[in-house]
């Protein structure tokens, strides 16, 4: 039987517990005695969820024994790491033969040590900070889970979920994690590589107005000629002026925003319409569905026709 650890504290987000739980003892119902599931806290005391509810753990952290599979949630209690959470998951973390955080519980594995030198992943809207904070990190804003050996990080709330159902399929197989995955009545089961919703939109907006005009622009106009120069046309900059402020501004040079418009674009389309490909490539701006094709190819892992299979919300 695999021990499943679920790390406990005050304004912990209760999703972050209860998603995976949730996963992990639907796998008990197909598959019996699978996984024995435990709920730990400092003191083995109560702790108050971010949304008010209250959690009774079973355990007190400091006599949990190692765990297979631990799990470390995120929430509003992160952003005052607790230290006894962190000096216990410094000292007892790598006896995990699989160690697993949720949203913002990476930045407790950050500051344990034990992300150092791997790559990671958490809400979008933290990425920055926990690059910033954690320069030892490769921290990728993208994708809803990464897996580095026996870390695995995961986005926002309920990439909890699919990150669970993809440790269920490792354990027990496609059909099991499916079959789960209908149960809790997810439209989806999906897999790392598919980006945080409008990930791809969250850059920096910029300071000045021109700028940021071009930015609405290129999001509105995906067809339209979005090359250096026409866009600094638009700025009233010369090309490699504006270049360099929108690079400042903005976080991503010109060419890798509008490579993340379009492909954003793109996904929207094959995710809402049952337009054919070539049209979804010619309305994004590729031109071509090669082009369009090795895109997605590269940044999702899928072409797009598949991407549409797997996450169309017309089927």
């Amino acid at each position: 039987m695999r021990c499943v650890v679920v790390v406990l504290f005050d304004g912990v987000q209760s999703l972050d517990v209860t998603g995976p739980l949730e996963v992990f003892a639907g796998a008990n119902r197909t598959a019996p005695a699978t996984y024995r599931l435990i709920t730990a806290s400092p003191g083995g005391k109560p702790v108050r969820a971010s949304c008010g509810l209250m959690l009774v753990p079973d355990e007190p952290l400091e006599k949990t024994k190692t765990a297979h599979t631990l799990v470390v949630p995120g929430g509003e209690g992160t952003r005052d790491l607790d230290p006894d959470v962190v000096t216990w998951l410094r000292e007892r973390a790598p006896e995990a033969t699989r160690l697993v955080s949720v949203c913002t519980g990476a930045f407790l594995l950050a500051e344990a040590g034990l992300l150092d030198g791997r790559r990671a992943t958490t809400h979008w809207r933290t990425c920055d900070t926990l690059a910033k904070r954690y320069p030892q990190i490769d921290v990728d804003p993208e994708p809803i889970f990464v897996r580095d050996g026996p870390v695995a990080t995961s986005a926002g709330v309920t990439a909890g979920i699919d990150l669970a159902l993809a440790l269920v399929e490792e354990d027990l197989g496609r059909e099991v994690a499916l079959s789960i995955a209908r149960h809790l009545v997810m439209f989806l089961h999906r897999p790392g590589n598919q980006a945080q919703f409008s990930t791809q939109m969250a850059a920096q907006v910029a300071d000045r107005a021109p700028l940021r005009e071009v930015q609405r622009w290129i999001v509105d106009n995906p067809r339209a000629d979005l090359s250096v120069e026409a866009l600094a046309r638009r700025a009233n900059l010369s090309p490699r002026q504006f270049a360099r402020a929108f690079a400042a501004e903005v976080g991503r040079t010109p060419g890798r925003y509008v490579d993340a418009v379009r492909l954003e674009t793109a996904r929207r389309v094959l995710e809402e319409s049952d337009e054919s490909v070539d049209r979804v490539a010619r309305r994004s701006g590729y031109g071509t569905t090669e082009a369009m094709r090795r895109a997605f190819v590269r940044t999702l892992g899928v072409a797009p026709g598949e991407y549409r299979q797997r996450f169309s919300t017309r089927r």
